[in-house]
């Protein structure tokens, strides 16, 4: 008797326009890539389904254009080499502009979604007339605006995109005198707008009243509107009440506002000893405020960074929470009475029941009171961003944490004078096993402090189950119960299923911020030993380091190998100033910071890295120096290396000795970035002899 023997099914079985649906739903850019490597088949299918693409080649290479992603549809530009050249410029390539262009419309014909590097107007006249349905445009500039008349910049887009729905200038340094006439001038393209982005970083003023009333009144149906502004009233032109109203009759079917003082752009941090209060008080009332709020009745996400005292904002809140029954999203900085926490009754900001996401900054007179009336009321909260706000201790901290433990997975607790990284993380411990994203500040004080926090859980009952407290025998209900660290490390509590335990298991993105001069190191002495999917560290380095005596030991990155999963890194030391050239006789200049900061890196099993290095101010100098190079080349598991900054043309050279290295990238993402031409950092030339050498090797995978 023939026995047939029958092969099993497998996923090369499937038809093509299956696999094609499949491969669709997959957005992870390194798990289409792993995809693309099993067979020819996948291959194809998988460069026939993205939709999305970065491209990092040199313009001059014409030939490496790629032609097989003929479904591309939201295209990249904006990180060709060399990096901050205008695109289609000879300094760029000696490549015809019309014959690039035009190869890039061949290879990516449906793109409606573009990002580029517009260092002049040139490059935007020759490259969107390519793709005249574009719906979604981001320009970005790090360079200094070329002298042109007004508004050239914005003629090619609105002149040629008239499908245009969204512009991004986030990251595009120009004047704001700019972008008024502009609209204006191109009425129709200015109506079909529904998003525009124009918190522009490198802003030190930001838009005037005026041209904020021009701008919305030229697009009456924007959603999503984002501007950078000023509201001291001491300067000209600043916003208050007239113009928030202006916003939300002009715009009147916003889902998401954010209107930010440019002084919040500033990356240093504040002094927690401040009492929280600004010299100057905003121009906007509690009755602008009502007025406002009641305009924005399809709010979806509000962002209030006012930088100035806007006090007594608990009864404006209230309304905010009646007539925008859709909010999800509120960040405010620097509004004050926020919750009033007299009885038992919710009020203020708590009655926003509905939000997910909470950023509060210098809010001088939120107390622990008012956190646990917020994590009451706001039981969906997701995410949590406390700043410079230091009536907050551990116990109130702790206690949201244990009314929010079914929902809480990003914290960010910062600047906050009663919330070191060992208080921070021990008011966190309730849910450290449900925390995704966590940002702290390593200040190191107490750490041989022993004592528990205090925490009463008769206390978190009656809050959950409404039976109503008073909040004046806080302080003595509170002290009945005390938990000392070991205990509560082995404690569990059964009352709707709290458990804690110091195991961060869900922790994937860890942010640090870190005065410069001290250690890294003790980080896994304050709680965080045990995060063993943690993928992403960032660490902040903040400081002046010219008045510093020579540190004795390292910086500690090598502390990082507990962590098995770490792969990339981001390392922040664009605020820590010293000097770049020149030390006076004692003192370091940043080249030995760099090795203090670097050194150990090597031990880590990175795949990507992102470094800013340090800069001397007076010359506008964020160069890579000697040690550092060498310290990088040492990271032989590199697999895409990105240095914000200017090094010079032998020190990339080292670089070649990491052997998986792919994408290695100069940027000069700091305002204004650098221009001249004249010494071996950032030439055209230079960059074009790495890249050749680079791209030359052979790697395995």
């Amino acid at each position: 008797m023939a026995i047939m023997a029958i092969a099993a099914a497998t996923i090369n079985d499937l038809p093509e326009v299956i696999l094609s649906v499949i491969f669709s739903f997959i957005s992870d850019v390194r798990s289409r890539n792993r995809l693309s490597l099993v067979c020819r088949r996948f291959r194809a299918l998988e460069r026939a389904t993205r939709t999305s693409l970065a491209l990092r080649g040199n313009a001059r290479d014409l030939h490496l254009i790629p032609r097989c992603f003929s479904s591309v549809t939201h295209l990249d530009l904006s990180l060709l080499s060399p990096w901050g050249h205008a695109l289609l410029s000879p300094v760029a390539s000696s490549i015809d502009p019309n014959l690039l262009a035009r190869r890039l419309e061949v290879a990516f014909p449906l793109v409606t979604s573009l990002a580029v590097y517009a260092r002049s107007a040139s490059t935007l006249q020759v490259l969107i007339p390519q793709w005249p349905g574009l719906r979604h445009v981001k320009l970005v500039r790090w360079h200094q605006r070329p002298q042109s008349q007004p508004g050239d910049d914005f003629v090619p887009l609105f002149e040629h995109c008239h499908s245009l729905t969204t512009v991004d200038l986030s990251e595009f340094y120009y004047w704001t005198e700019d972008l008024p006439p502009a609209l204006q001038a191109s009425q129709t393209v200015a109506k079909s707008l529904t998003k525009l982005d124009l918190l522009t970083t490198s802003f030190t003023e930001g838009f005037k009243d005026d041209e904020i009333r021009v701008i919305t009144e030229a697009c009456p149906n924007l959603k999503q509107f984002l501007v950078a502004c000023r509201f001291d009233p001491r300067l000209i032109g600043f916003v208050g009440d007239e113009v928030l109203l202006t916003i939300a009759a002009n715009c009147p079917n916003l889902s998401l506002l954010h209107v930010a003082d440019t002084s919040s752009f500033w990356n240093t941090r504040g002094n927690p000893e401040d009492d929280g209060f600004t010299a100057e008080d905003a121009r906007i009332s509690r009755a602008g405020l009502v007025d406002f709020f009641s305009g924005l009745q399809f709010i979806e996400e509000l962002f209030l960074d006012v930088c100035q005292n806007v006090r007594d904002s608990g009864l404006a809140l209230e309304v905010l929470a009646r007539r925008c029954p859709r909010l999800k999203v509120l960040k405010l900085g620097q509004f004050h009475g926020l919750c009033a926490t007299v009885g038992s009754q919710l009020d203020g900001i708590a009655l926003c029941q509905g939000l997910e996401s909470l950023w509060i900054k210098n809010s001088a007179d939120l107390t622990d009171m008012g956190l646990i009336e917020i994590a009451r009321g706001c039981c969906k909260l997701k995410k949590l961003h406390i700043y410079g706000c230091k009536g907050i201790t551990v116990k109130g901290l702790r206690t949201l944490a244990c009314l929010l433990r079914r929902t809480l997975v990003d914290v960010s607790i910062s600047c906050c004078k009663n919330l070191d990284a060992k208080g921070s993380l021990q008011a966190l411990e309730p849910i450290c096993d449900r925390i995704q994203r966590l940002h702290i500040d390593c200040i190191w004080e107490n750490l041989n402090d022993s004592d528990g926090g205090y925490y009463n859980f008769d206390l978190i009952d009656s809050i959950e189950h409404n039976k109503g407290i008073d909040y004046d025998e806080y302080e003595q209900r509170s002290k009945r119960c005390k938990l000392d660290g070991d205990a509560m490390a082995n404690s569990s509590y059964d009352g709707d299923g709290f458990w804690c335990s110091k195991s961060w298991d869900r922790l994937e993105y860890l942010s640090l911020w870190i005065a410069v001069g001290e250690q890294l190191s003790p980080l896994t002495m304050v709680g965080l030993e045990d995060c063993p999917n943690l993928e992403e560290i960032r660490i902040k380095i903040e400081g002046d380091c010219r008045r510093r005596a020579r540190p004795n030991q390292e910086f500690g990155l090598s502390s990082l190998t507990i962590y098995p999963k770490l792969t990339k890194l981001i390392l922040d030391c664009r605020d820590t100033i010293g000097y770049a050239l020149t030390a006076p006789a004692g003192q370091m200049d940043l080249s030995l910071w760099e090795r203090f900061f670097l050194n150990g890196i090597e031990i880590l099993s990175l795949d990507e890295l992102d470094y800013w290095p340090p800069q001397d101010q007076d010359v506008n100098q964020r160069s890579l120096s000697l040690p550092a190079a060498g310290l990088l080349a040492e990271c032989i598991t590199l697999r895409k290396l990105f240095i914000h900054g200017t090094i010079h043309e032998h020190f990339m050279n080292f670089f070649l000795k990491i052997p998986n290295l792919r994408d290695a990238q100069l940027r000069g993402t700091y305002y204004p970035a650098p221009e001249n031409d004249t010494s071996t950092e950032m030439r055209v030339d230079s960059c074009c002899r790495f890249e050749d050498a680079l791209n030359s090797r052979v790697i395995e995978d």
